[in-house]
């Protein structure tokens, strides 16, 4: 999508695209008159205009993916296979290209926005191997004479819900292994990112999805309400802030739907006196200000063990040589926040920090890019004396802000993460095995990483966040992803060769 320039006598006027909808199998432009901007965080220029979609579009939107999961729920695995194939396979012959898209839309530098897109394509590889997710299970003779097998089958239309600072990989999560499991989805991107999405929209139409089977709607909440609502769309999967996480969760299960909703967190990282100071402080900088702060699973809150406290003075040091800036400029090391309201919000965060006690040895918010003086721009702000009643340390800030604090012993580092409301990620660094043995088997937090900072699990597992981090019951990508895209059948068949001697008045199976 590009800007179109219309010459008109002396003046050079800008025509905004508008973002498309995806309905059966074409991209048409909404009949809405109602239009948010599409802005470049970086520059405040408007990138593009995205419609809020009618009722109307979204009723044929819904009766399109019914239609055409009828056909495709009979389409043989094996060809579904190889849809994902011919994906996988353009998805990174366009890896790039859908990256500086991505760059451009979220202020992301080219090498987060470049892994953003590979996170993504990993989940679609593994959707080529759906013939062996699919497969059931059976055991002969479980009475004589008697067999039982199960059989998976798909649900029907499918409902996702993508954020703003994962759209590439986020929306791969989804569309492809419900399509692959043999449904029908729709997707509703982030309002706030879109171009980047449809950019692996159209990649998926090109690689020869049926039409219907994909269809994408731009919208906000009452888009959102009306899709959840609405009888033929039977799950929904969705990553998001915590109060809308909840709110989905609630409309989708009390109409006794499936959801899986991915929110906020608070993760921590644990630092032991036996680890590498220097591995420490480099896996440090990437995971707690790495995209501006602006994920799910970056560390924001450091717990020093014993005489590491000492070490906070060496963070300070690395966190203040890093620099935001724009994304194609090779020494960005992250992007801007995504929007005014987004800074805002940080920059509140942090004075509240400041007023209640908590010790500011870097504080991001002066920081300016003169080339770029509208920009979103954070910089790295860290924080010491931080107790567990503040705001800054109860609240996810999504920003460059990183949170220390100390503490005695292995036990009390536990005590302290297991009593966060959150269990998204966590990690620790240490050379003893003892340690990480015992921090993995007794941590409450769904996704553990040793001497690794942002556990994000490759997706032949599934990302499994814990507790207030997650509604539902089966996690993203991986085995639970096939689970939650389908259900299963089971059969219990009897071929016997004479007759019943007599009626069998139990439950038992003779």
């Amino acid at each position: 999508m590009v800007l179109t320039v219309i010459h008109n006598k002396n003046k050079v006027h800008f025509m905004i695209p508008q973002v498309p909808l995806l309905i059966n199998g074409q991209f048409i432009q909404s009949a809405s008159t109602n239009l948010l901007d599409v802005v470049n965080p970086a520059t405040q220029d408007v990138l593009a205009n995205v419609p809020l979609a009618t009722n109307d579009e979204i009723e044929i939107a819904i009766s399109g993916a019914q239609a055409a999961f009828e056909l495709w729920k009979e389409t043989p695995v094996s060809e579904r296979a190889r849809l994902m194939l011919r994906y996988q396979t353009l998805l990174k012959a366009h890896q790039k290209e859908v990256a500086e898209i991505l760059a451009a839309d979220t202020g992301k530098n080219l090498e987060d926005a470049m892994g953003d897109v590979w996170r993504g394509i990993e989940v679609v590889e593994h959707a080529c191997n759906i013939p062996s997710l699919l497969m059931g299970e059976t055991v002969e003779n479980v009475a004589r004479g008697v067999d039982t097998y199960s059989l998976t089958q798909p649900l029907g239309v499918t409902l996702g819900i993508t954020p703003f600072n994962f759209p590439a990989m986020i929306p791969l999560w989804m569309f492809p292994l419900s399509i692959a499991c043999g449904n029908a989805m729709i997707l509703k991107p982030s309002e706030q990112v879109p171009l980047a999405t449809m950019r692996l929209v159209e990649l998926f139409v090109e690689a020869g999805v049926p039409d219907g089977l994909l269809q994408v709607i731009h919208g906000g909440k009452y888009q959102v309400q009306q899709l959840i609502a609405d009888p033929r769309v039977l799950s929904t999967s969705f990553v998001g802030s915590v109060p809308v996480a909840k709110d989905i969760y609630l409309q989708t299960t009390q109409l006794m739907k499936r959801a899986q909703c991915f929110a906020g967190a608070k993760n921590h990282m644990v630092v032991m006196p036996d680890a590498d100071k220097e591995t420490v402080m480099n896996a440090l900088v990437g995971a707690t200000v790495g995209a501006a702060g602006q994920r799910c699973m970056a560390i924001s809150v450091i717990v020093f063990v014993g005489e590491t406290r000492e070490w906070v003075k060496g963070l300070q040091e690395k966190l203040a040589a890093v620099k935001p800036g724009i994304w194609h400029h090779p020494e960005s090391a992250y992007g801007p926040l995504i929007s005014p309201q987004a800074k805002q919000r940080v920059a509140s965060l942090i004075q509240t920090g400041i007023d209640q006690g908590a010790n500011c040895l870097l504080d991001g918010r002066e920081i300016n890019i003169p080339e770029f003086p509208k920009g979103n721009w954070m910089g790295p702000t860290l924080f010491s004396n931080i107790t567990t009643e503040m705001d800054i340390y109860k609240q996810e800030i999504f920003g460059p802000v990183v949170c220390c604090l100390n503490v005695n012993t292995l036990d009390d580092a536990i005590h302290l993460v297991n009593d966060s409301p959150y269990g998204n990620g966590t990690s620790i660094f240490t050379s003893s095995g003892i340690h990480a043995r015992q921090y993995q088997h007794e941590i409450e937090v769904g996704q553990v990483g040793i001497n690794l900072p942002i556990p994000v699990p490759l997706p032949f597992f599934s990302f499994t966040g814990w507790k207030g981090s997650f509604m539902g019951d089966l996690h993203a990508y991986g085995k639970q992803a096939v689970k939650f895209y389908t259900k299963t059948k089971t059969i219990t068949a009897s071929w016997k060769r004479s007759p019943a001697a007599a009626p069998n008045m139990s439950i038992s199976l003779k």
